[in-house]
């Protein structure tokens, strides 16, 4: 057994968080759990198994569990045009520049964009903290990702031309409402959280949930501190489905638990193998370039290997070494949460804090830190 306790304590120590939550599966089954630090700079109550983290883009895998299991059940497909059912994405335009007032100039996309592409980053469709053109143009036309209603955003490529980080999960989850015609919220609930038992994951905390909260953090100029307000709406919305959830760091490994044993009893295995799949040829993937560093620092996971994308996460085609397999999923929130799930040594791992901006150097050591424990 690893001595994830002390991991954790030395990194609240050396000011990387205020607070970290950690839930690991060792090779060969061995689980452990610990917390170190506090809930906040403004809340002293100590790190506890049953704090509340916003998971943000852990969510993601979630939601793709969900889809997929909708594909399983022959209720959508990977290639058909995600327009037929959601409107909005009928005739989608490509972002080409800007004209010399400034004013964004588009074309009609050639191509449509599917589920695959939306699970897989490769619609078209970016998040503006990592597309300085998508930055631009919300800045000249006055829109945001965050007002509440669906995004009318431009691509920024071709569907399936290039790899970009964006909101094709949140438009994943509004593809799952029209299928199912129920909220997001309800199918997961049932097809996933409960069958799971994760009865601390949820995209609505109540009373008691939200007074378990961790507080979320950014660092400050000097390296310190301060809690901000940070968090999901309390009603239905429309980043539910690739950055809504809220869980404990016990709740999610269970999820992980899901990946660790084929999809049972999610999905079946063969829907597991697709899932699992690389989706995006020579495509590199996982990558980000800032275009807000107050948001997300740039990231380059697992740089040197081969990555690839799944229809669930991030997935290497080369193992790491010291650390997880070929195959194995990955990915994280943009407050600092992190996890592996390595279905072929059997292991897994998460570790939230609440931290912006996200790739944290000092916070992605003790991720990697706990990794590599796992491993050794």
């Amino acid at each position: 057994m690893i001595d994830l306790q002390s991991i954790l304590d030395r990194g609240v120590k050396a000011g990387r968080a205020p607070g970290f939550s950690a839930a690991v599966i060792s090779p060969g089954g061995g689980r452990q759990f610990a917390c170190a630090g506090a809930r906040g700079v403004d809340n002293a109550h100590p790190m506890t198994p049953d704090t509340l983290f916003s998971i943000a883009s852990c969510t993601k895998a979630v939601t793709s569990v969900a889809a997929m299991q909708l594909v399983e059940r022959g209720l959508v497909s990977l290639d058909e045009p995600v327009g037929e059912r959601l409107p909005a994405l009928a005739a989608p335009r490509v972002l080409t520049g800007f004209d010399a007032a400034g004013a964004p100039v588009t074309r009609p996309a050639s191509r449509p964009i599917t589920l695959r592409r939306l699970l897989t980053h490769t619609s078209g469709l970016a998040y503006d903290f990592c597309s300085a053109d998508l930055t631009a143009y919300l800045a000249t036309t006055g829109g945001s990702l965050l007002n509440g209603a669906d995004p009318d955003i431009p691509l920024m490529f071709e569907p399936g031309e290039a790899w970009l980080y964006g909101i094709g999960v949140d438009w994943t989850g509004r593809l799952i409402e029209a299928v199912t015609g129920a909220g997001l919220d309800a199918w997961c609930g049932e097809h996933i959280l409960a069958p799971l038992g994760m009865a601390d994951t949820t995209f609505f905390p109540d009373e008691a949930q939200s007074a378990r909260k961790a507080s979320v953090h950014a660092r400050t100029p000097e390296g310190g501190f301060v809690a901000i307000p940070f968090g999901m709406p309390p009603v239905n919305h429309f980043m539910m489905g690739g950055a809504g959830l809220y869980a404990t760091a016990a709740d999610y490994l269970k999820f992980l638990e899901a990946i660790l044993a084929g999809g049972a009893p999610l999905m079946k295995p063969d829907t597991f193998a697709v899932m699992m799949d690389n989706h995006v040829g020579d495509l590199d993937a996982g990558a980000l370039k800032t275009a807000q560093p107050a948001m997300t620092l740039d990231f380059e996971p697992l740089a040197g290997l081969t990555r690839r994308h799944g229809l669930a996460g991030l997935v290497n085609l080369d193992p790491v070494p010291g650390g997880r397999s070929a195959g194995a999923l990955a990915w994280g929130g943009i407050a600092n949460c992190y996890y592996w799930a390595d279905p072929a040594a059997g292991a897994a791992g998460v570790v939230f804090a609440q931290v912006l901006p996200f790739a944290d150097p000092e916070i992605l050591k003790t991720f990697d830190e706990v990794e590599r424990a796992v491993y050794a």
